[in-house]
């Protein structure tokens, strides 16, 4: 597994390539995800923190849909990075389901057998829920109420048929942290009220 630091100078050269919001989100993921491991007492606190910097690191080849997540379990994996990369094709899909992807589909058929085989056979861990979670809990400025960042995607990619039943997927992960926790996860996180009623648009 990357150090932080190296995790850290990963995020700059990918940021150099491609700038953009994404860098913000990234850190605040990799934040939450910190400090919510922390909580739980059980998991390492660095492996969270470079998981969720590293969840979007294929936005280092441009901008994608889909295919970001190719190119960073691909880029992860050249690095010998197989935990990693394992969390760039996890993070967008607490349902099982290729389907569910909430974006462009710029990938190939091939590529797309080969994510809906991969989820199948993984046992999702701990880090691949925290992961997800944080992804839905944070925006470039830091966390928020899980609902406020649902509808922030919701404006940018509409409602497909699959909407509520993902959504469920992420509360049903936030439930699952909440006891590992033993607290309301929103209580460990900086700034949740402000941002929340924060203006979307």
């Amino acid at each position: 597994m990357l150090r932080p630091k190296e995790a850290d100078r990963e995020l700059e050269l990918a940021v150099r390539l491609n700038p953009g919001p994404w860098e913000k989100h990234s850190i605040s993921v990799a934040q939450n995800a910190r400090l919510i491991a922390e909580k739980t007492g059980s998991m390492d606190c660095d492996r969270a923190y470079v998981s969720g910097l590293m969840h979007d690191i294929g936005r280092r080849a441009g901008i994608r849909g889909i295919l970001h997540l190719f190119d960073g379990y691909d880029y992860m994996m050249g690095m010998g990075q197989e935990e990693i990369a394992r969390i760039c094709l996890t993070h967008s899909f607490p349902l099982k389901d290729v389907n569910t992807f909430f974006g462009k589909y710029d990938c190939t058929l091939e590529q797309k057998d080969f994510l809906q085989q991969f989820l199948e056979s993984r046992e999702y861990d701990d880090y691949d829920l925290l992961i997800q979670l944080c992804d839905a809990i944070s925006l470039p400025n830091g966390a928020c109420i899980m609902e406020k960042r649902l509808v922030d995607v919701a404006l940018r990619h509409g409602l497909p048929d699959f909407t509520l039943d993902k959504w469920r997927a992420f509360m049903e992960t936030k439930k699952h942290f909440d006891r590992l926790c033993g607290c309301n996860i929103y209580t460990l996180l900086p700034n949740v009220m402000d941002n929340s009623f924060a203006d979307l648009i």
